[in-house]
């Protein structure tokens, strides 16, 4: 997931350097969002994380 937040930033860097700023302000908040989502599911992964059997 992260990687497509990569790729979708990478996208908005080039639409919004060759002047599509509509395509780049989307590409730009679908980054955003997969970014956030990433984020979330890496600190519920950190939380119920393998444990040790007891």
């Amino acid at each position: 997931m992260l990687h497509y937040a990569i790729v979708f930033f990478v996208v908005a860097l080039i639409a919004g350097f060759l002047g599509f700023f509509a395509i780049a302000g989307t590409a730009a908040w679908i980054a955003k969002i997969l970014f956030i989502v990433f984020l979330i599911l890496f600190v519920v992964s950190l939380v119920t994380g393998r444990r040790p059997r007891v």
